[in-house]
């Protein structure tokens, strides 16, 4: 019964600590993924990262992105999708030179190089999106470009990641690069007709049934099965997830599947998920690598936002909104620690730096909401300073 307690020091502290990160004025997902780094081996050592708590944090990640996608506005995402290719595009060629150019100068191979660039370019949201969600942001052009850059962005880097390690020998051979793309691509298509033909058949079918909430089960029912689909074909579980819930909003039942989810996932399976990020830290070894790790930090945070917010304003947002844009971008997250243990497994990273990319993660993850917030906030403010000068002149 470990579990119980483990869930139940989680629960307790995620809320303390979010709490008094929205009283000093940032995000509360900042204090919950900081209360995952105290809760963890690196200070306390009261949770560790077991099968249990992996678990239940990959369905707190997927019922994350799948509430995002019932709160996208999917015709604001079609509006935008030149904007997300662009902001993908520009934060997958600028992190992957950053990260390249720093393993070459502290002395990598070129095929580790090659893979530290790749890990660079990974994109997590789900921190982003929970960020959003706080600042009533989720839906707006800005949060919109977000998701589909989000999408883009992790298509691109699966891609690159078969493509390098075909090329280097570590594993891909069996796979052509024209088929692991071919399946890329029937996944949208067989998302997009799901999505349009079976969803609302799926949901309309199960509504009347004569037990308790089937609605949502149905709901749930559709976003693990999307999700089982996109890790089957190669793409992340959370794209299939935010696919669910796209889908789900285009029907009647949207109201109902977000009303009933939402306690469920934030009382219990998403503040697992935060603690969890913060579990992968550990000190050991850390003090003779302290320069990388600065140094990456640094460099896999600055590239990510200017490259994604270079995309942006080449698309049409203005400054501000290009930079909270780009702020958006540069968590790794989940993504690039999935990415980093392929990695450690096919050689192409050297175990001696492993330590120091997850610390690079973490470092991206947290600086995260606080950009966001702050980023946006000077969005608002130019705003309302544009505004104000419009007005004088109507009145002038």
């Amino acid at each position: 019964m470990e579990f119980v307690l483990v869930l139940a020091i989680i629960l307790i502290f995620t809320k303390i600590a979010g709490d008094l990160s929205v009283r000093l004025g940032q995000p509360s997902v900042l204090g919950k993924l900081i209360v995952g780094v105290i809760l963890g081996p690196a200070l306390l050592g009261w949770v560790q990262p077991t099968d249990f708590i992996h678990h239940m944090s990959e369905i707190g990640v997927l019922l994350l992105m799948f509430i995002a996608g019932l709160e996208t506005d999917l015709e604001q995402l079609k509006k935008n999708w030149k904007a997300a290719f662009a902001v993908a595009v520009g934060g997958v060629i600028l992190p992957f030179i950053g990260g390249y150019g720093s393993a070459m100068a502290f002395g990598m191979t070129q095929a580790h190089a090659l893979f530290f660039g790749l890990l660079f370019c990974a994109t997590s949201v789900s921190i982003s999106v929970q960020t959003l969600k706080d600042m009533n942001q989720l839906s707006s052009r800005e949060g919109t470009t977000i998701l589909g850059a989000a999408v883009v962005d992790d298509v691109l880097v699966v891609v690159l990641l078969a493509v390098m390690m075909s090329l280097l020998g570590t594993g891909a051979d069996e796979v052509s690069i024209g088929l692991l793309i071919g399946k890329k691509a029937l996944f949208f298509v067989v998302i997009a007709f799901a999505g349009w033909w079976l969803v609302p058949r799926v949901m309309k079918w199960m509504a009347p049934l004569r037990v308790t909430e089937t609605v949502i089960t149905a709901g749930l029912i559709i976003c693990f099965a999307f999700s089982y689909f996109a890790e089957w074909m190669g793409v992340a579980g959370i794209i299939g997830a935010f696919a669910a819930g796209i889908a789900i909003s285009q029907t009647n039942f949207k109201h109902e599947v977000e009303t009933k989810l939402e306690p469920i996932a934030y009382s219990i399976f998403v503040p697992v998920f935060f603690v969890s990020i913060g579990l992968n830290v550990t000190f050991d070894g850390v003090g003779s690598q302290i320069l990388l790790i600065v140094i990456i930090s640094l460099i896999a945070i600055i590239t990510k936002w200017i490259g994604g917010g270079v995309g942006a304003r080449l698309t049409g947002f203005d400054r501000s909104s290009s930079m909270a844009i780009g702020a958006g971008m540069i968590s790794r997250g989940e993504v690039a620690l999935i990415i980093a243990s392929t990695g450690l497994t096919s050689g192409l990273l050297d175990p001696e730096y492993f330590t120091s990319v997850v610390i690079m993660v973490i470092v991206t993850t947290l600086v995260t909401p606080p950009l966001l917030k702050i980023t946006f906030a000077r969005k608002k403010g130019e705003a309302r300073v544009e505004q104000g000068i419009e007005d004088a002149h109507l009145n002038g």
